[in-house]
């Protein structure tokens, strides 16, 4: 008895929510034939990369530290991909956010007001949001493609970064090392947990996520965007601007992965490095669909990623694995949802060989 594939006379709601479930099932199998292919105990390998970092309470800080960027990013890009608006340059913006958020820090050294962390909040806000307005500009006026020009301008922000702390912001003190002074105390963000590196970053991402939910289930905004990206020509038909919508998300999504770069310099980094990010904005792109572009979801799926992250990095301390095994349960975990997700729009059946496969009426 083979399988085949079978449409489904409509879209599955219950395989929308059960995909992932299975997709991360899969990668944990996939996980097991890979530790043993390696040479390693698949059962210590698993509780050493998914259950021991989060053993201890500066274990479970450290989670949330990782996926808070993830969340915010991953929630603006929600807002833009349910309105097929294809934002992938999140990490030029997220660095972009650094460089606005930590130059203004580096202005105000020796500054000591409470105004300061609201000024580069500010400016990282803005920094990311000009750095989204780019490819929203050329799509708008030109029809150019915001996948490749948003991707492109993420190369042009990574080097601007270096150049900055390489030249001209590279701290006078600092032994020649490529990196700027260390912020001071009111340029970085209060801690909320003793003894860890969570800062209040963590709760206004939660506020984030809360308002990315109001804004999809109850503002006139959120079900333009609904429409759009499910029927653009009911959407045209009801009079909403596609060109408006584009701006929106792009500028939001933007302003939300310049946040999130500032949250991170002036958090747990402290300063402006060559690289501020281990690649949070392209990551919060999984986080989104993980999440199935649903702000509760993405809360989750920002959790589960982020907890890659830090299995990663233990994996690497004890039992000697390179750091881009993350990299690799990441791609797993994007591979397998993609490829699951063809139980949304169809069943599988068993049958003979040969046997047809029902096309849906009209088709």
């Amino acid at each position: 008895m083979l399988p085949r594939l079978e449409p489904r006379s409509g879209v599955s709601a219950a395989m929308m929510l059960f995909t992932p479930a299975i997709a991360v099932g899969l990668t944990l199998i996939a996980g097991v034939i890979m530790f043993a292919a390696l040479g390693f105990d698949p059962g210590r390998a698993l509780y050493t990369f998914f259950v021991k970092p989060v053993s201890t309470l500066y274990g479970v800080s450290e989670l949330l530290v990782k996926a808070t960027p993830l969340a915010i990013i991953g929630i603006g890009l929600a807002l833009g991909f349910r309105a097929n608006v294809w934002n992938i340059g999140a990490e030029g913006q997220f660095t972009l956010g650094a460089i606005c958020g930590g130059g203004v820090a580096l202005a105000l050294h020796g500054v000591e007001s409470w105004l300061v962390l609201p000024a580069m909040a500010l400016a990282g806000i803005l920094g990311g949001l000009a750095w989204g307005a780019i490819p929203a500009l050329l799509r708008v006026r030109f029809n150019a493609n915001e996948i490749l020009t948003s991707l492109m301008l993420t190369y042009v922000a990574t080097l601007l970064l270096s150049y900055l702390v390489h030249g001209p912001w590279r701290d006078p003190e600092g032994l020649n090392f490529p990196e700027s002074r260390m912020f001071e105390d009111s340029a970085l963000l209060p801690n909320i947990l003793d003894e860890t590196r969570l800062s209040i970053a963590a709760p206004i991402a939660l506020l984030i996520i809360l308002a990315g939910w109001l804004v999809l289930s109850r503002a006139f905004l959120g079900f333009q965007i609904k429409v759009v990206g499910q029927s653009p020509a009911a959407a045209s038909y009801a009079g909403f601007s596609e060109k408006k919508l584009i701006w929106t998300t792009l500028c939001v999504s933007g302003a939300l992965a310049g946040l999130a770069g500032m949250f991170e310099v002036s958090g747990p980094i402290g300063q402006l490095h060559p690289v501020v990010s281990p690649g949070y904005g392209f990551t919060a792109i999984i986080v989104a669909f993980l999440g199935r572009l649903h702000p509760v979801g993405v809360l989750f799926a920002s959790l589960l990623i982020a907890l890659s992250y830090l299995g990663g990095e233990l994996a690497q301390i004890e039992l000697k694995l390179p750091l881009a095994l993350t990299g690799v349960f990441q791609g797993m975990l994007l591979f397998f949802l993609l490829g699951t997700d063809v139980l949304i729009r169809y069943r599988v059946r068993f049958g003979r060989r040969g046997a047809r496969i029902a096309l849906p009426q009209g088709g």
